[in-house]
């Protein structure tokens, strides 16, 4: 059983609620694992596809790229996994190697970038494959729905983290409180224990939610923190945030957007920008594309090492469109959802 969204190119912003159907069981390539999946976290980019601000190549889809799974076959060539092994597989799907780009060890920027449950088919499923050097070794302390958000939610955090340029005891400030922000607060707070880290979020919620994790602070998107920020990570599906951040920036600091797709009902906000308080002073704006698969298997063994965990919800894969519909709606939520699908009928 799967979930697919049946009409191809949505009218961008319109709600599709995916559909149920049986397909046979993926044929694993030469080069590819057969995946079991256990579990799959919902992320917003699944929302973005299925509301058309993200297009796929091609109808009906099977979105979901937060996969964490058991090896069910192998093609011929693989020798790195065996069936019964656990693994993950991220929005990274596959990468040309050979490109300027690929052999920089940024494959992220690959014009032949592939994304799991994009360019093809994804998680929200029983099974689907994988090449194996693009599979993901879980550490085994880490269970598997809390193993879930962090090839994606928790590897993005990570790369942002990391673009932010941030040093010890520099204030780092978190628009936004969802999957990806609660698992940054917290590797945050082991990286750099002397950074303040202020959280805006618009519900009150979510702000207990980031004080209970650690943050020095915390207000609505529109407040002023004590002090300006060193750097920023923006993780809203919307722009007024980024503006509000800017303001918020200190000198020579920097603005990191962690998002694919932005909602273009206030693309019009751009307009406001204000030169003088939101970009001068070498001010800068640095977006994040997608992750490499070194994000993600750092992203892993800090998890495990660090004992940092994503705060999750389990839900079954037959609910896949009220967690996306959720989403949507902008309800709060303590961290991430992930669906079950090994129990799914």
């Amino acid at each position: 059983m799967m979930l697919e969204r049946p009409s191809p190119s949505p009218a961008p912003g319109a709600w599709a609620p995916l559909v149920a159907h049986a397909v046979p069981v993926p044929t694993p390539a030469d080069d590819e694992l057969l995946v079991r999946v256990e579990v799959c976290g919902v992320c917003r980019t699944d929302l973005d596809l299925a509301e058309g601000r993200l297009a796929a190549p091609a109808y009906p889809l099977i979105p979901g790229h937060q996969v964490v799974g058991r090896v069910a076959g192998r093609g011929h060539d693989v020798q790195t996994f065996n069936e019964g092994d656990r693994v993950g597989v991220a929005w990274i799907h596959s990468a040309c190697g050979v490109c300027s780009w690929c052999r920089a060890g940024m494959e992220n920027l690959c014009p032949l970038f592939a994304a799991t449950g994009c360019d093809v088919q994804g998680g929200y499923a029983e099974y689907l494959t994988v090449r194996a050097d693009f599979a993901h070794e879980i550490p085994a302390q880490i269970a598997d729905a809390e193993a879930a958000p962090l090839p994606c939610a928790g590897a993005i955090g990570w790369r942002s983290l990391r673009l932010a340029n941030l040093r010890d005891g520099e204030p780092l400030g978190l628009t936004g409180f969802g999957a990806s922000a609660h698992l940054v607060l917290q590797f945050a707070r082991h990286r750099f224990p002397s950074s303040p880290v202020s959280v805006f979020a618009r519900n009150a919620a979510e702000r207990d939610f980031a004080r209970s994790l650690g943050a020095a602070w915390v207000g609505d998107t529109t407040d002023a923190p004590p002090e300006s920020l060193r750097a920023i990570i923006d993780t809203t599906p919307a722009w007024k945030p980024v503006l509000s951040a800017l303001q918020r920036l200190a000198p020579g600091g920097r603005l990191v957007i962690n998002a694919i797709r932005k909602e273009r009902r206030d693309q019009s906000e751009l307009l406001n920008l204000d030169y003088p308080t939101q970009l001068w002073m070498e001010r800068e704006i640095k977006s994040v594309a997608n992750v490499t698969r070194a994000d993600v298997r750092e992203c892993l063994a800090a998890a495990a090492s660090l004992g940092v965990r994503p705060n999750v919800e389990e839900m079954p894969l037959e609910r896949a469109s009220e967690a996306l519909a959720s989403l949507r709606s902008g309800a709060a939520i303590r961290g991430a959802r992930v669906l079950r699908i090994a129990s799914a009928g």
